[in-house]
């Protein structure tokens, strides 16, 4: 049993039991301790007997109460300074095999700092003193408040820093030329449409071109030949290739009307002044994005932006939603 693993000591205990005599300086020094450094904990006595023929059953008694409440974090096992005799309970087999037993970690202090029991061999931790055993089962408080606060600080500074640079990311994404001309978003589409228009109009007129020529090579024929059944043929092949001209051209032309006006239907659908048509605003104060009520308070003059111009506002009350 003098082999099995220590137990760590918990860092904020709750609920301490103390073994001891319920009088004398070991107890004081104890409770003073702990109430200086950590005031928050509960501090618990079991009076026991640590002298005689009767204590080391007494500190076996106590433990197993202990152990069977459950609800303690630590043990304190404590005696003050004496002779090997007077200190000889804490070397009963009874009580080494119960503070050995124990699921809560024990923290042992009997005699002076040169005396030494069985009991300190099995126990999770040696204490020289009760002060010691008092300043090892707690933290200080005051310490721990300070650490907290540091640690609170440290996060707000983090969050703090985080806001601030998405701000600055908001604000310039807000400053681009996008947001600022909203038109040029898609102006590369509008000149590509212009474009396709423009070569629209190139090969049509060319059509015509090659058509016209063609009917002008009839026109020649047929005064050359000049016979009235060529008249004929060629005034009916002049119409038959001006109908198929007209509906070919007719065609050529739908097609690319329909195609032109798909594109601009999905150009509108991208464009942030169709969004703001729709009753969609944003909102600046001194060219700056408002993005959150936290930013403003009464009396802020602000500016609402529509899709078709911009209105001025005054802010009366500031009602954050949670």
């Amino acid at each position: 049993m003098f082999s099995l693993p220590k137990k760590k000591l918990p860092v904020f205990p709750k609920r301490i039991a103390i073994v001891t005599s319920p009088s004398g300086a070991v107890i004081r020094d104890i409770m003073t301790t702990v109430k200086r450094r950590y005031p928050i904990v509960q501090l618990v006595l079991y009076p026991t007997i640590v002298q005689g023929k009767d204590s080391a059953a007494n500190i076996v008694s106590n433990l197993k109460l202990i152990e069977d409440k459950g609800d303690f974090d630590t043990v304190i096992v404590a005696r003050g300074g004496g002779s090997i005799e007077d200190l000889w309970s804490f070397n009963e087999e009874a009580v080494v095999r119960q503070i050995a037993a124990m699921s809560v970690p024990v923290i042992s202090s009997v005699g002076h700092e040169t005396d030494t029991t069985l009991a300190d061999f099995v126990a999770d931790v040696r204490a020289a003193t009760p002060t010691a055993a008092a300043e090892l089962s707690v933290p200080v408080l005051s310490d721990v408040i300070r650490y907290i606060h540091q640690i609170d600080n440290r996060l707000y500074q983090k969050m703090r820093h985080l806001h601030t640079m998405q701000q600055q990311r908001l604000n310039r994404a807000m400053q681009s030329y996008i947001f600022r001309q909203p038109e040029r978003m898609y102006e590369g589409y509008v000149i590509k449409a212009d474009q396709v228009q423009q070569r629209l109009a190139n090969q049509m007129q060319q059509q015509i071109h090659l058509r016209s020529n063609e009917l002008q090579r009839l026109q020649l024929r047929l005064e050359n030949r000049n016979p009235a059944r060529d008249v004929q043929l060629a005034g009916n092949r002049r119409q038959q290739v001006t109908d198929e001209l007209q509906r070919a051209m007719d065609r050529y032309l739908k097609q690319k009307e329909m195609r032109m006006t798909s594109a601009m239907q999905s150009l509108d659908l991208l464009s942030p002044l169709k969004i703001m048509s729709r009753g969609y605003t944003y909102t600046t104060r001194d060219g700056n994005v408002v993005a959150s009520v936290k930013e403003l308070q009464s009396g802020d003059k602000l500016k609402v932006n529509f899709s078709d111009g911009y209105a001025e506002a005054e802010v009366k009350q500031v009602v954050e939603e949670k």
